[in-house]
């Protein structure tokens, strides 16, 4: 009798609590996920009222996609630069602003400024920079790397991408490491100065070793905001010039919604997911492993 008591109590409290969110997470998450890896297996187009099962067709042809498995590995070119270059300037950063410099507290809020600019504004923000203000100096500089516009070539578009994302990162993942820094024990870098530790040997030696979890959040978050960037991509380049700059999340959504290949483009969707999803755990297995050596 107690038992039943104790169950219906935690389940009232559950229905209190839990319920509303849980619901909405079923309804606006997982079933539309579902529903999306079902399609996978189907010629729907989004509109027509019979569906065929393909079976694994549309995953054959997504791999047979030259333009799929081009933007696959632009993308993963450029997780990589957004990755190292973030983490690099956003510890760096970090480490700037909490060395007790006159108005720390006012570049902190100057690096995590661009956080907040929304991407479709951002990119066009940036557009014009690129191909405006940049053009107009390296012309008047004579600087011939500058003198046209990185947005209309094939080779340099890319980077352009890159720069923008780190920009908008790094405060961001500035303020992890951050606390990261303001978590070290100061007893710890005192006794190290007394036993003649320098500034290097203290960051080497006991800040990064004690720094592994922010590594670890900050490396994941952008892992993920790298993988699915749609924004920025869309507003600055809109995958041009020559689809040379169409990353992965652009791609899917031009192959489902503009092209009307709803189900070789949510395959290409699953598998973007799948690839995040292991790239992110091994990470995370990863980066927790040299957690608990440290």
């Amino acid at each position: 009798m107690y038992g039943e008591r104790t169950l219906l109590e935690r389940l009232k409290v559950f229905s209190l609590f839990a319920f509303i969110p849980l619901f909405a997470f079923t309804v606006v998450v997982l079933i539309p996920f579902l529903l999306g890896v079902v399609m996978t297996f189907t010629d729907w187009d989004g509109i027509s009222t019979s569906i065929t099962f393909k079976g694994l067709e549309n995953y054959r042809i997504a791999f047979n996609d030259s333009h799929f498995m081009d933007s696959l590995l632009l993308t993963f070119k450029y997780v990589f630069y957004t990755l190292v270059l973030t983490n690099v300037i956003a510890f760096g950063l970090a480490l700037l602003v909490t060395s007790g410099i006159r108005g720390q507290n006012f570049f902190r809020m100057g690096f995590f400024t661009p956080n907040l600019i929304g991407g479709i504004i951002l990119g066009f923000i940036w557009q014009f920079i690129f191909s405006r203000v940049i053009v107009y100096l390296g012309e008047a500089l004579n600087w011939q790397i500058f003198s046209s516009s990185w947005l209309a070539d094939p080779d340099k578009a890319f980077w352009t991408l890159v720069i923008v994302g780190v920009w908008q990162s790094s405060g961001y993942m500035m303020l992890i490491y951050i606390a990261g820094l303001m978590g070290i024990p100061k007893s710890l870098l005192e006794a190290a100065k007394i036993d003649g530790a320098s500034k290097w040997q203290q960051l080497v030696r006991i800040k990064i070793p004690l720094m592994i979890t922010a590594f670890t959040i900050s490396v994941f978050l952008t892992l993920q905001r790298s993988f699915v960037v749609y924004e920025v991509n869309l507003s600055l380049t809109n995958g041009g010039p020559f689809r040379s700059t169409e990353l992965l999340a652009m791609h899917v959504y031009n192959e489902a919604f503009l092209y009307q290949n709803f189900g070789p483009g949510q395959a290409k969707a699953f598998i973007l997911f799948l690839v995040v999803a292991a790239i992110a755990l091994i990470q995370v297995r990863a980066m927790k492993k040299l957690e608990v050596e440290a």
